[in-house]
């Protein structure tokens, strides 16, 4: 299997949480608590991270596996942040823009990670992650090749068209025609930088 679908790429991590306690709390327990109390939607780190179609953070406690008649138990030496991203590009640049864009949050997240007291830069964070990185096996690319400007400009309009179909029903065709001319000079499909999505959105102001 491959990491790569086209030009989209799927990241999947395991970085070892080391073992210890901070106060009264496990370092897993405090990694746990601090993803919970990341913002969502256009406010989340991820949507500061260039190019990202969507990433997720859990913490992984332990395995189980099943064999034959009798239940065998193994059990992991610690547990693990896991951090798995879909995106377009490369590896590299992209976790420099994750470094570059949302240092405070890397830093947060992965601080009590085995061995991230080591990373002091972009270059350190690249190593450590391809270090930490499995190969996806798994890989479902629901996207298209383009960048993620171009997926949400696409997106935008479509969702804006499908307000205008609603909310012009029963029009003559003149008043159709006026209206969809309208929509369309609205809509600066040419312009990928405005009237679109923003990263992260997940609510359309209402246009009609």
């Amino acid at each position: 299997m491959s990491n790569r679908s086209g030009k989209a790429y799927a990241l999947t991590t395991l970085c070892p949480i080391r073992n210890g306690h901070e106060g009264n709390m496990s370092f897993d327990k405090i990694t746990r608590h601090r993803i919970q109390l990341l913002e969502e939607d256009s406010g989340s780190p991820f949507a500061r991270i260039p190019n990202t179609y969507f990433a997720r953070l859990f913490i992984l406690n332990d395995v189980f596996f099943e064999q034959g008649n009798d239940v065998h138990h193994d059990h992991l030496k610690s547990k693990y942040l896991v951090f798995t991203s879909n995106f377009h590009g490369d590896l590299k640049p992209y976790l420099k823009g994750m470094w570059d864009n949302a240092n405070d949050t890397v830093r947060s997240i992965w601080e009590h990670a085995v061995a991230f007291d080591k990373v002091r830069n972009s270059d350190d964070f690249i190593a450590y992650i391809r270090k930490c990185q499995l190969t996806t096996s798994l890989f479902f690319n629901g996207s298209t090749d383009d960048e993620l400007r171009f997926q949400l400009k696409s997106l935008y309009i479509k969702q804006a068209f499908s307000e205008f179909v609603l909310a012009h029903q029963n029009k003559s065709t003149s008043e159709l025609r006026t209206a969809f001319n309208e929509f369309m000079q609205q809509m600066q499909s040419d312009n990928l930088n405005d009237v679109s999505w923003i990263p992260g959105q997940t609510r359309l102001s209402h246009l009609y």
